[in-house]
């Protein structure tokens, strides 16, 4: 009954026709003769809406068999198993995802730009064909030189004994090669995991030994912001303590040498030697494409596998629909390929609808804080997707540096990776996008494979509220719960954000630990998928995301398990107990606020706090450093022992009055004696 109820208020809040004149649905064939997704059928979005509700199997089936170029036609379109989580798509079907972002584009325009390269070096762009190297800042890489590129890396892989089922981990700068390096695996079979170039070398080699990675594809070095990163010497000391690894393939970023070891192979000589065609491995459906690791509320961090068909249909999709893509526009999405961002918009989604995306190398505000909008006026961006941590960033520098580039070309803009504000959402809106780009705001998780919750798609000219996602997307099915369990009925209510379907791009489980997979999403609300976040459905029936309910923070848009840093500095010698929160941050959205117990009190205070940030930022990475550590002599805690963060969180974000029950608490005079540390830190680093 309450999925009906469910189904119904998404028709009634979202449904209304697009203009008539579209091309049926059912008369559309594969994308790979269309060059992309259909267009929306008669009756538009509300048509693919009730369809999409109403019937998820024959809705995603029907769209799969135009959107992707099969090898073999499926049977079945979704086959629900006997555990929670267990869904499986497109069963009996098999294809290649390289070949559908790639192998179709060429048959049929082998010379439109694939990928553009916004290399760090701020210049102009140039147009190349097969080149890696040299002066240019800019590359821009049709299909044909892509597949070509892809088709030469694997079988380098396979000349060195990657198989089918093999894990790769890749730890590159953006690139056209690291691009080529994940559809290279794909072509193989082989499963990638793409880890972020600025993670330390232990969370590199905890990813490579829970993955199991028989190789590491990485580059000498890389840049950003105009510093120089050292990626093969993080490899190195990574791999020291990662058996499973056989070869390390180096690749050149910049001119300068590094030590070459006994396993270490150098990927472009290897690559002008082999040949550049490499017959595709024809692929299940379900078989494995990456896993891709996130943090949890536990301290290790989980590798969220997706598959073939299911990821790719829905990245696609969403790509097109949410953007409004149109073929010959250029697709700007700033992320990083080692975020899922990365994976499903800068990658697989525009490559799989035969876009021109842009692969940004640089920061916001190298070597200006113009940087994002010259860009945009020099490759004449038409959607701009980044980060709110960005924006609210580029705020902060005034509107001159936005006015003094022509970006009559966008046409919408994009956030992601955590709730937008309204101050930032009405600059982005009315400074950057002049008042006339749609804006969407997109609510998604690694685990979503995609967006599922934004503005667009809907009626046409429908109504954006700002910095709120809004409409779920086809086939999302939203629910809100109560802290009892029950659904939450009707609107202008709050609850647990929760997915009453499942949908293609879901993830399928944590590698090694499908326990774990049903526990995080589907324990506490049985029959549903827990997202983690709370929402409120406001009096239209639209949905506002409020945040995290659990112990993970978003610090600039990256999930970070608070357990995470405390496991980190539970290293130091000086340091038995701490408790990390998230607090409300400017400019990142939130930051890491961690709560310190020394063993003896010493005079020596600072120098174990700057221990602390230097032991975070080896064992996780720079952007995880807490940027308070209050030192306190005791942290509340249960009679059991759990230690009560919501009263930490209560004290950062000053509602000490409402601290509400106590009760519990071993003592509870030990609220007082953190709040008077807290207020005497707070005068004394002008919090």
């Amino acid at each position: 009954m309450a999925l009906a109820v469910a189904r119904a208020r998404v028709l009634r809040a979202l449904s209304r026709p697009l203009p008539p004149g579209r091309v049926p649905l059912a008369a559309r064939r594969r994308c790979s003769d269309a060059g992309g997704p259909a267009a929306l059928p008669p009756g538009g979005y509300g048509v693919w809406q009730e369809r999409a509700a109403r019937d998820p199997a024959g809705f995603w089936a029907e769209v799969a068999r135009w959107a992707l170029r099969w090898d073999s036609p499926f049977h079945t379109a979704c086959q629900a198993g006997p555990a929670a989580g267990a869904a499986r798509w497109f069963l009996g079907g098999r294809l290649n995802v390289s070949v559908n972002c790639l192998d179709r584009h060429v048959e049929k325009s082998p010379n439109r730009v694939a990928l553009i390269w916004e290399r760090d070096e701020p210049g102009t762009a140039v147009h190349v064909t097969y080149r890696l190297r040299g002066p240019m800042t800019t590359l821009l890489l049709c299909h044909r030189e892509l597949l070509d590129m892809t088709c030469r890396l694997a079988n380098t892989l396979k000349k060195y004994g990657i198989q089918k089922g093999d894990r790769v981990a890749i730890y590159m700068s953006v690139s056209p090669l690291s691009v080529a390096a994940m559809l290279a695996c794909a072509r193989i079979g082989a499963v990638h995991t793409v880890v972020f170039a600025g993670f330390s070398a232990e969370s590199l080699a905890g990813r490579i030994m829970d993955s199991g990675c028989k190789a590491v594809i990485t580059y000498n070095q890389g840049v950003r912001g105009g510093r120089i990163t050292e990626l093969k010497t993080t490899v190195d000391e990574a791999v020291k303590n990662c058996p499973s690894i056989k070869h390390v393939f180096v690749a050149q970023r910049t001119d300068n040498k590094v030590q070459m070891r006994d396993h270490d192979i150098p990927l472009e000589k290897e690559m002008a030697k082999a040949a550049s065609v490499c017959p595709p491995e024809i692929m299940d459906s379900e078989d494995m494409l990456f896993m891709l690791y996130t943090s949890g509320s536990t301290g290790k961090p989980k590798g969220i596998v997706h598959t073939q068909a299911g990821y790719l249909l829905y990245a696609a999709l969403t790509h097109k629909y949410v953007f409004d893509y149109q073929q010959g526009d250029v697709f700007g999405c700033v992320a990083d390929i080692g975020w899922i961002t990365g994976h499903s918009y800068v990658v697989y989604g525009p490559l799989c609808n035969g876009a021109t995306s842009v692969l940004f190398e640089s920061t916001p505000v190298y070597p200006d804080p113009g940087r994002y909008w010259e860009v945009v006026q020099r490759l004449k961006i038409n959607q701009f997707y980044g980060a709110p941590t960005a924006i609210r960033l580029l705020l902060n520098y005034g509107e001159e540096w936005v006015k003094k580039y022509d970006r009559s070309s966008l046409k919408t803009l994009g956030s992601v990776g955590e709730p937008i504000n309204n101050e930032a959402w009405q600059w982005f809106y009315h400074v950057v996008g002049e008042g006339r780009c749609t804006l969407v705001d997109t609510w998604w998780q690694t685990e979503t494979g995609g967006i599922c919750i934004a503005p667009r798609p809907s009626e046409e000219k429908a109504e954006i509220v700002p910095a709120m996602a809004m409409r779920p997307f086809f086939g999302i099915v939203p629910m809100l719960m109560d802290e009892n369990g029950k659904v939450v009925e009707g609107n202008d209510v709050s609850g647990a954000l929760c997915i009453a379907q499942p949908w293609p791009g879901m993830a399928r489980t944590i590698y090694g630990d499908q326990q774990r997979f049903v526990d995080a999403y589907f324990k506490a609300y049985p029959g549903y998928y827990f997202t983690g976040d709370g929402a409120y459905r406001t009096k239209k029936g639209y949905y506002q995301i409020t945040g995290r309910m659990d112990d993970v923070i978003n610090i600039s848009g990256h999930r970070l398990g608070t357990a995470e840093i405390e496991d980190a500095m539970a290293d130091h010698p000086e340091v038995p107990e701490t408790a990390v929160i998230g607090y409300p941050h400017k400019i990142k959205g939130e930051g890491a606020f961690a709560f310190i117990v020394l063993k003896e009190q010493t005079a020596h205070i600072d120098r174990v706090k700057e221990e602390l940030k230097t032991i975070v930022a080896s064992k996780i990475a720079k952007y995880a450093v807490p940027d308070h550590i209050l030192v306190v002599k005791r942290l509340p805690k249960t009679r059991s022992g759990k230690i009560m963060r919501r009263l930490l969180r209560k004290v950062v974000t000053e509602q000490s009055s409402n601290m509400g029950d106590v009760t519990t608490l071993d003592d509870p005079s030990v609220v007082k004696e953190i709040l008077d540390a807290y207020q005497k830190y707070k005068e004394k680093s002008s919090l």
